[in-house]
């Protein structure tokens, strides 16, 4: 009796099967690319066309985390949880403070002329910090703005500021924009 032959399994179209499978699978894979902060860079400006401008030390929020991860903001210890307030003060100048940021006149649409701010939060941190104390004082600072951007959309329009349109939110974000500067992170000593 002779051995029988086994068929065999045809492999020249197993790579494409493989191949083909795997650009299925990239394509209908649905990838959370959400994570992160938003920030937008500033727009490129030639050496030629850049201008020195001279930021009186009133208009600046000075906010600075060490390697501890203590927080010094304004030139006094603070803690996380006071911060969006401290910010949001600083940020409205309610009473006009000579030691809060200056105001400036604008032609603001919707709202015509209005005392607009001419504040800007500075951020510093160490190379140490660790990551969640650096997002946790993002959020407190971010969150100040929001809160100040809701609580006008609240008095002028009667609803919260993700409910007004896009020319609303343009109007609002004139009078609170967001100006959260970041330098770079340095490797300073640090502890109360």
């Amino acid at each position: 009796m002779g051995s029988k032959k086994l068929p065999e399994v045809p492999a020249a179209s197993l790579a494409d099967i493989a191949f083909m499978l795997l650009i299925f699978f990239l394509v209908a894979t649905q990838m959370n690319v959400d994570n992160g902060l938003e920030r937008r860079l500033p727009q490129w400006v030639e050496e030629e066309q850049k201008i020195d401008q001279d930021v009186n030390e009133r208009n600046v929020f000075v906010v600075l985390v060490n390697r501890n991860n203590d927080l010094l903001v304004e030139n006094e210890w603070s803690s996380v949880a006071e911060l969006r307030d401290k910010a949001k003060e600083f940020m409205a100048n309610p009473n006009d403070d000579p030691n809060l940021p200056e105001k400036e006149l604008k032609e603001v649409p919707i709202f015509g002329s209005t005392m607009v701010t001419k504040g800007v939060i500075s951020l510093q941190n160490d190379r140490d910090t660790k990551y969640e104390m650096y997002i946790a004082v993002q959020n407190e600072l971010v969150g100040a703005i929001n809160d100040l951007r809701n609580e006008l959309a609240m008095n002028k329009f009667g609803k919260p500021y993700d409910k007004c349109n896009e020319e609303e939110q343009d109007a609002i974000k004139e009078i609170y924009p967001s100006r959260i500067s970041e330098a770079e992170p340095k490797k300073v000593a640090g502890g109360k």
